[in-house]
């Protein structure tokens, strides 16, 4: 009679290699554009519209298990006054720090205007208006992109660009 032996050792390493993966999907960090797809909304309600998101142009993070994403709008329907300051939403799982000013947990409106970065709530009030920087040596401006830094993340629009911090 054989004796019955544990698991064989290709079952502990996909076990091992799974539970890798698991643990580090959970961290922190940059989504990837098909973690984006599955979660980011398809359109955003904003001062008494709904406005189509833009997928290819909508980013975020990871921070522990919470998310922070961001992304534009087709601001098309609104009236000049409201989409020269909205270009897209921001939805926050976390408390941030925006250049010193703290932002709750929430979903909001925002826009890159005149060397500024302007937060609004839902109903196009301005929660953070700070001073925007500008990043002249990037050599492939896009729409929007996140990147991760050493204590945070930017948040580009083109050239210019915020940091966010998670608290």
């Amino acid at each position: 009679m054989r004796a019955k032996s544990g698991p064989s050792i290709s079952a502990v390493l996909i076990c091992l290699v799974a539970s890798l993966l698991g643990f580090a999907q959970s961290g922190a960090g940059v989504l990837g554009a098909d973690e984006i797809k599955k979660i980011v909304p398809a359109s955003f309600f904003f001062r008494g519209q709904s406005a189509p998101v833009q997928l290819r142009n909508s980013v975020g993070f990871k921070a522990q298990d919470k998310l922070v994403l961001a992304g534009l709008v087709d601001t098309s329907g609104y009236s000049s006054g409201i989409r020269e300051k909205y270009q897209g939403f921001l939805i926050t799982e976390v408390k941030l720090n925006i250049a010193g000013s703290e932002l709750a947990p929430g979903q909001y409106g925002f826009g890159f205007k005149d060397g500024k970065f302007i937060v609004m709530d839902v109903g196009a009030n301005d929660l953070v208006n700070v001073g925007a920087h500008r990043d002249d040596q990037l050599q492939r401006a896009v729409p929007l992109k996140m990147v991760s830094e050493k204590e945070g993340y930017r948040l580009y629009e083109g050239k210019n660009w915020i940091g966010l911090k998670t608290q």
